[in-house]
């Protein structure tokens, strides 16, 4: 059932504007009165706090008359339907009135037969323009649901390398998505999802990867990202800016807090060294990688991530924090990552320093400073020994020729 329209009479005069209350049966035009108010300034006040549909208003009050009223409304945006009730059969007030978008011109005294024949004609016009907006909401709604249609089907055919340039290029136009070459590419799943013992059932399976969905846009946007599941326990994201290890962690800790469930993600960036498939590719295989992880391990390579900066980290600190013995943890590192501590410290310090290559203006002690190394020399033999070239060259594009 509709909610009744809201009404509100205006009127200095304490008979008139309980006489049209009470004269009224409102219920079976749909409408209630929601307040009478003796002077203009009052109506404004309880039209602004309340709302309204429709306001019944005298011509000639104190402190703020009909007209006055009514222009206040329209500077106040407020677009209720207005009634003028008067005892001036005045050619200049009907004028007034009709410029400031009054509905009625009535003269006093009121018969009720008179307004009831107003109040319908009012009621009739509501109910068509309520119609009409919710003919819009339902249209934008469709809208929606088919944007969100069609923003799947692109990232899906996107990473399954199924679109030409052509059709990518119209694709993103018509989903006003950037037109030039992404940043980065981020996978996420839910392992629980798809272990063939869950006893959670398909619906609330499916409830939970689209609230999943919903966190990563929400902390990433949809203006210049794409986010969209792939398969049965993928969550993809493509984005125009890059996705840093910091994003990623709030989004683990949001389906976490949120949700009570624990996720894993893998980004890389794209560019000139890697399209977006490769990306895709590679986030992948790191993600059903994760699915074999010890906790111990995926706990140690998130304390290196979130805490590479620190000159003093060794595996010992690391160890200590874990509350596990070096020598234990360097065993596990090298038998499920094939690396060793400082293989793997030194793959994030690296890849770290080749996003602030690419994206600033900081020069080689900064970002030295900033990744952990204590000297712009050590930095540059670690990049050197990684990448097969110097940082400076790396960043002058020797790399690529």
């Amino acid at each position: 059932m509709n909610k009744p329209y809201q009404v509100l009479i205006a009127d200095d005069e304490p008979i008139i504007r309980e006489g049209i209350s009470d004269s009224v049966d409102w219920a079976s035009l749909g409408m209630e009165v929601i307040g009478l108010a003796e002077d203009g300034a009052e109506a404004l006040e309880l039209v602004l706090e309340r709302g309204a549909d429709l306001v019944l208003v005298d011509m000639n009050m104190p402190i703020m008359n009909g007209i006055s009223f009514i222009q206040a409304l329209r500077e106040q945006k407020q677009e209720c339907r207005c009634i003028i009730i008067t005892g001036y059969d005045e050619f200049s007030y009907a004028q007034q009135a009709i410029r400031l978008g009054v509905e009625e011109y009535i003269l006093k005294p009121v018969e009720t037969d008179e307004l009831m024949r107003v109040l319908q004609r009012i009621k009739a016009s509501l109910d068509e323009e309520q119609l009409e907006k919710e003919k819009q909401a339902s249209a934008r709604e469709h809208l929606h649901k088919r944007r969100e249609v069609l923003r799947e089907q692109l990232g899906q055919e996107w990473v399954q390398g199924r679109l030409n340039e052509e059709e990518l290029r119209m694709q993103l136009s018509l989903l006003s998505l950037p037109a030039d070459s992404p940043a980065s590419c981020l996978v996420i799943r839910w392992p629980e999802a798809s272990m063939p013992n869950t006893i959670l059932k398909e619906g609330d399976r499916q409830l939970y990867l689209y609230a999943v969905k919903n966190i990563v846009e929400e902390l990433i946007g949809t203006s210049e990202a794409l986010v969209f599941r792939n398969g049965s326990d993928l969550i993809v994201g493509i984005s125009w800016s890059r996705f840093t290890p910091e994003l990623l962690m709030k989004i683990e800790e949001a389906a976490k807090e949120n949700l009570g469930v624990t996720i894993h993600t893998a980004s890389e960036d794209v560019g000139v060294e890697m399209e977006l498939l490769q990306a895709y590719n590679l986030c992948k295989e790191c993600i059903y990688q994760e699915a074999s992880l010890s906790p111990l391990v995926r706990r140690a390579r998130q304390y290196l991530q979130e805490h590479y900066h620190n000159h003093a980290l060794t595996l010992e600190l690391v160890a200590s924090e874990l509350g596990v013995s070096p020598v234990y943890l360097s065993r596990m590192l090298k038998k499920e990552l094939g690396e060793s501590f400082i293989a793997l410290l030194t793959g994030i310090r690296i890849h770290k320093a080749i996003q602030l290559l690419n994206s600033s203006s900081l020069t080689m002690h900064e970002i030295a400073d900033h990744i952990g190394y204590e000297s712009q020399h050590y930095f540059s033999t670690a990049f050197k020994k990684v990448m097969g070239i110097s940082p400076n060259k790396y960043r002058k594009g020797e790399a690529f020729v």
